[in-house]
Formats: structure tokens, C-alpha cells, sequence
């Protein structure tokens, strides 16, 4: 992990200012666990009992916490995002679905747009990694579980190289409730092997467009790929109906002939 050393002075602030930076630009992610304390410690340039007053003043500030036998861990600092009764809303009315892309839609286009811009070269690097592992999931059978995982990677290390904390914040606890199953079943999308290569595809021209430095194709390209997200589930919810609807009239037909 990229920490560096600390100055002198004030030990276990500069401790608790690096840890805090890393967690706020989103490089310790909530569930991580932090290194052993001495190997912490020397990597840091500090001593232990410095390096214990720091977790425990970011302890104290909710940023970590302990678990006996396991380590000191990052937080899990986005899970009050949604309070549960809101989260059911989300479940149970399908406009939310539809709401949910839309707001990705703009904040994802104007995340390409800024990573575009902004992003440095380890960034690129980052999403061009992911990108390349989605490449190996595609040609696997079965494989919608970890293409799924990996399309949300590749959309936050976008998010990430935008470089804006609080929308990587924000979003990350909307993909959050996504991962869940709240909006939809997002490996739905990965199943018909149409749709797969298209998203492949959708995805690979972001990178492209990010490579290239070209905000503008970038922030279109984003939101032409969550406009095929909106319309792949529209008609994926119609045909659902248009089935429940052909089951009901096949179990008639079968009740009529079984009494006649």
C-alpha cells in the first residue's frame, strides 16, 4: 500500500491526516484492512505507541474499527447512505429503477468527461487493467457473477479518476445498493450474449474516448452506454409481462381440456 513517511513532529497527526486522505480519495476502500501494527509502523517511519494513537483517535472518529483477531479495518462509512425504509421504496416501485439510471446517466457523463480531463496516467492505467480482466471474464462461460463485479469496477475507477471525492463517495453508496439486488439483478444484463458483447464493446469505447483525452466523446459515450442499460431493461420488464400474461392464458387452456 502507497503510505508514506512521517515527519518528527506531531506523529500521530500526520498518521491520522495520511489515513484520513487515503479513505477520502477513496484508495483505503470501507472493509480494508490495514497492514499488521510493525509493519504499519515501519512503514510509516513511526513508532507503535504513535501508530496506536492514531487508529485510536480514528477509531474514536468512526473512520476504523478493531476486530478482535482479524485487525483494524476501514469503516463501513456509507452504511446509513439510505435509511432501510427508503431502500424499500427503492424495491418495491419500478420507477426507481429508471430514476437510478437516470441520475448515473448525468453523473456518470460528467465523471467521464472530468476524468478525461483529469486524470493521470496511474489512473488511466487503473481502468485499462479492469477493463482488460473484463475481457477475460467475457470469454468464460457461466460467467455473469464476476462481469457484473468488474463493470462495477470499471465504472467507479472512472468515478475514482474524476477525482472528485464527494461524488466517488456518493456513488460508491449507490453501486452499494446496486451490488444488492435493490434496483435490478444486474447480472440479468450479462446473460444474453447479444447484450454482453454490445456492453463489451460500450465499455471499451469509453476507455478509448479516455485514453484519448477527448472529454466530450467521453461524457457521450457514457451516457450512451447507460441509455442501452435503460432500454435493455424496459424491454426486458415487457417481455417479463408479455410471459406472466402467456402463462395464465396456457394454464386455462390446459384447465379447459382437462375438463372437457
Amino acid at each position: 500500500m502507497p503510505f508514506e513517511k512521517i515527519p518528527n513532529n506531531k506523529l500521530s497527526l500526520f498518521v491520522v491526516n495520511q489515513i484520513e486522505q487515503m479513505i477520502l480519495r477513496g484508495i483505503l476502500r470501507p472493509g480494508t484492512r490495514l497492514p499488521a501494527e510493525r509493519n504499519l509502523a515501519d512503514r510509516l517511519g513511526v513508532s507503535r505507541p504513535s501508530l496506536r494513537d492514531a487508529i485510536s483517535i480514528l477509531t474514536n472518529n468512526g473512520l476504523l474499527e478493531t476486530k478482535a483477531g482479524s485487525g483494524v479495518f476501514v469503516a463501513n462509512v456509507l452504511g446509513n447512505a439510505f435509511s432501510p425504509a427508503l431502500v424499500n421504496l427503492f424495491k418495491s416501485h419500478d420507477e426507481a429503477v429508471f430514476d437510478y439510471i437516470s441520475f448515473r446517466r448525468d453523473i456518470e457523463g460528467i465523471a467521464a468527461e472530468r476524468a478525461a480531463k483529469q486524470a493521470s496516467e496511474a489512473d488511466l492505467d487503473v481502468i485499462k487493467k479492469i477493463f482488460e480482466k473484463m475481457v477475460t471474464a467475457h470469454h468464460k462461460r457461466d460467467n455473469s457473477r464476476q462481469e457484473s463485479s468488474l463493470d462495477a469496477e470499471f465504472h467507479l475507477s472512472i468515478i475514482e479518476a474524476s477525482h472528485n471525492v464527494v461524488m466517488l463517495h456518493m456513488m460508491r453508496s449507490m453501486y452499494d445498493l446496486l451490488k444488492e439486488g435493490v434496483f435490478f439483478n444486474r447480472q440479468a444484463l450479462f446473460v444474453n450474449k447479444s447484450n454482453r458483447q454490445v456492453l463489451l464493446e460500450q465499455h471499451e469505447k469509453i476507455l478509448v474516448n479516455l485514453i484519448n483525452r477527448d472529454a466530450h466523446a467521453s461524457r457521450i459515450s457514457a451516457e450512451t452506454h447507460l441509455d442501452f442499460i435503460s432500454q435493455t431493461l424496459q424491454e426486458n420488464m415487457i417481455a417479463a409481462k408479455h410471459e406472466e400474461f402467456a402463462q395464465k392464458r396456457l394454464e386455462i387452456e390446459i384447465l379447459q381440456k382437462n375438463s372437457s
